[in-house]
């Protein structure tokens, strides 16, 4: 049974909760049932434990000793799902990769970027956010920070978009079918990324890949195995997150016009303002976790050996930690959302996702007015369990007179 319990990796079976597409867009009102009824709670059907809380969620997440990252699978290697020691010292060898000052110089270029995302589509008054710019600019980066062709940036997507997708209904064939799918784009991306590296390894460049093959701790470097890991996992979370990040904020924004003229008008709020999406409309919405002995959250025993789903966007609307969690407030102070997660796992790409952001959103307040989505389009919901976003979000706009300051 255990076997067959870690092997069906409950976050990316889908919650019968949330069966209609509808409840996928706003999945908010039936969180906040959950806390209220269950909010540590046994689900018969993903095998799973789901805990809805944020005092909950929040002590799931900080006791790896516990809560353990590591489950069955060919991705049990990567940080995301790697314990101590492993991965202390894998972190820290990354991190050298990876430090504020590698963040804080891809400004200029994620501006410039944005900006001719931006330029392409400006005359036209009219754009699909996802594809004209919450979808490449992520990419881009992340390609450039990797050092991957140009050519290659539709592959790149491609792959993310596989490594993040769930089956669409609990059911073994389907889930089986993900599955499989997961496993070639894997060693697809295994075999592209062992290309690259062994380019470096003739000629360096100045890329995370070369970093990489070079960074040390006492003496110790990270094996040719452990890089096309990183590397995959930055691809799947780098691109994602930030996209889903750039989606929702224009939504939001779309959705209460008088923000759009605030940003606008104060752009010093928007780093406050990414913020408060991670926390209204956080782009991963569940973070998996498996106990390593008997526990109890809350009230509630849980057995050695069982998935517990921590659902972040449950714990980010909890009115226990949160004043007021259905509304949206720009400058929320305290913000302790957990959309990042939570100790030793926190995302290592947060600064890049709020760079990558607050510049998109800065560009976006500074030079479209008046954005509106196009009424009567359908929105689809991204086809994962624990990630939260749109396939499509079309808007129309106007071009603000307000120039580059």
């Amino acid at each position: 049974m255990q076997t067959t319990n870690k092997a069906r990796y409950a976050n990316i079976i889908p919650m019968e909760d949330l069966n209609t597409i509808e409840k996928k867009l706003d999945p908010f009102p039936i969180f906040a049932q959950l806390r209220g009824t269950t909010p540590v709670r046994y689900d018969e059907n993903r095998k799973c434990w789901d805990v809805f809380r944020y005092e909950d969620a929040h002590q799931v997440l900080k006791d790896p000793a516990t809560f353990s990252s590591k489950r069955g699978g060919e991705e049990n290697e990567s940080l995301l799902m790697m314990d101590p020691p492993r991965h202390t010292q894998m972190r820290a060898l990354v991190s050298k990769a990876f430090t504020p000052k590698v963040i804080a110089d891809l400004a200029p270029r994620i501006q410039s970027i944005t900006d001719e995302l931006l330029d392409a589509v400006q005359s036209d008054g009219k754009m699909d956010m996802v594809h004209d710019l919450a979808v490449p600019l992520p990419v881009i980066v992340i390609a450039e920070l990797l050092g991957v062709p140009t050519k290659d940036r539709k592959l790149f997507k491609d792959w993310s978009d596989i490594l993040v997708k769930g089956p669409a209904k609990n059911t073994e064939e389907l889930f089986v079918q993900v599955m499989a799918e997961r496993t070639q784009a894997r060693q697809e991306l295994d075999a592209y990324f062992a290309e690259i590296m062994k380019l470096r390894r003739q000629e360096p460049q100045d890329d995370l890949i070369s970093l990489l093959l070079s960074a040390d701790i006492e003496g110790e470097k990270l094996d040719d195995k452990e890089i096309i890991i990183f590397s995959i996992l930055l691809l799947a979370a780098g691109n994602e997150t930030t996209t889903n990040l750039i989606t929702n904020a224009v939504r939001r924004l779309t959705e209460d016009q008088s923000l759009q003229q605030t940003l606008h008008e104060q752009p010093a709020l928007v780093p406050g303002f990414i913020e408060e999406v991670l926390r209204y409309y956080p782009p991963v919405q569940a973070i998996g976790r498996i106990t390593t002995k008997d526990v109890q959250i809350g009230d509630v025993p849980i057995q050695a050996g069982e998935q517990v789903i921590s659902w972040v966007a449950s714990a980010n609307r909890d009115e226990a930690k949160f004043p007021d969690p259905d509304t949206f407030i720009v400058d929320r102070k305290p913000n302790a959302h957990l959309a990042f997660g939570f100790g030793i796992h926190f995302c290592l790409g947060a600064p890049l996702a709020r760079l990558e952001g607050q510049i998109a959103i800065q560009a976006i307040a500074r030079r479209l007015q008046h954005i509106r989505f196009v009424e009567g389009t359908p929105l689809t919901p991204i086809p994962s369990p624990f990630v939260y976003g749109v396939k499509e979000f079309p808007v129309t706009f106007e071009i603000s007179n307000r120039k580059k300051p």
